[in-house]
């Protein structure tokens, strides 16, 4: 009798749970603790808490030489790149310059950080100053002290990881969620497909929509979750890496994508780029589908998404 197991996890300082369809538990069981071993194998290649981690190094090199890694990490770096012309810089790995230092979501926020001293790290933040060397295996960053972190795709990436090694265990469907970047394979226990729930964003523990989805990951990025207000104005956490501020505007993103890793890193500059502009580049890119709530709830989607 096929049954539903699941288990809920903390790893890379989000809350993850894990799904698996089997008929039996003890198998069940070890197919999850093999998920989680994968996530925290990438938690530590990616942390940029941890002195050791590669991230790490390519950041305290910045300016002064390349560095060899992993070729996993390496092709997460490239693919990001690749992310960035697509989105036109809008998504940016090396937004790290910017992050922690001014905007701080998990502490009380009295005041805007100074606009000056924003221009200046703002500098830092550039893509295209990531060099790779595919020859010799290694990543510099142009610049003294740029930096950059995965904060913006890490959780997507894990998530197909983690379903990859599922799905070569034999496990022929589940969820792998990643604090709401989720991935889907195969059907429920009952054979219908999944169903996820778009997050209202005034009202995150109530849906205003449900879609039924197989094989399918879902990114959301929402200003609902993590922000600060200010004089009365809600900060959402997800900054411009143009502007060096915390986008207005929109309420939330929900995307669409076979890839969970695409669908965790386009959510950030669909949210930030604009609506028009968002879903111009939307509409031209194969697989891929977002709905966006705007500031004042009108709902915008994609070309190919039909709401319930």
């Amino acid at each position: 009798m096929l049954r539903e197991f699941k288990r809920p996890q903390r790893l890379m300082g989000n809350a993850f749970e894990i799904t698996v369809v089997s008929d039996d538990e003890k198998i069940a069981n070890s197919h999850i603790n093999a998920a989680i071993e994968e996530i925290r194998r990438i938690e530590k290649l990616l942390t940029t808490f941890n002195d050791e981690s590669q991230t790490n190094l390519i950041n305290k090199n910045s300016g002064i030489q390349p560095v060899k890694v992993d070729w996993e990490i390496f092709e997460l770096i490239e693919r990001s790149l690749k992310i960035s012309k697509i989105t036109d810089g809008y998504f940016d790995i090396s937004y790290g310059g910017i992050d922690k230092s001014f905007w701080n979501f998990d502490h009380n926020m009295e005041q805007l950080p100074d606009p000056q001293s924003i221009k200046e790290h703002l500098k830092l933040v550039n893509y295209q100053n990531i060099l790779l060397d595919r020859e010799n295996q290694t990543v510099f960053l142009k610049e003294k002290g740029m930096r950059i972190g995965f904060g913006g795709i890490g959780k997507g990436y894990a998530a197909e990881m983690a379903k990859h090694l599922l799905q070569n265990h034999g496990v022929v469907s589940g969820i792998v969620n990643a604090s709401g970047d989720l991935t889907t394979w195969g059907n429920q226990a009952n054979g219908k497909s999944w169903t996820v729930g778009i997050a209202d964003p005034d009202n995150s523990k109530q849906p205003f929509s449900y879609m039924n989805i197989t094989d399918m990951a879902v990114a959301t990025s929402g200003n609902y979750e993590k922000y600060v207000v200010i004089n009365g104005k809600k900060y959402s956490h997800t900054i411009n890496p143009k502007t060096g501020m915390p986008v207005s505007g929109v309420k939330s993103v929900t995307v669409f994508c076979p890839n969970a890793e695409i669908a965790d890193a386009m959510a950030t500059p669909i949210s930030i780029m604009g609506i028009d502009a968002a879903l111009h580049m939307v509409n031209q890119i194969n697989h891929l589908d977002c709905i966006i709530i705007d500031d004042q709830d009108k709902i915008y989607s994609s070309q190919n998404i039909n709401l319930k």
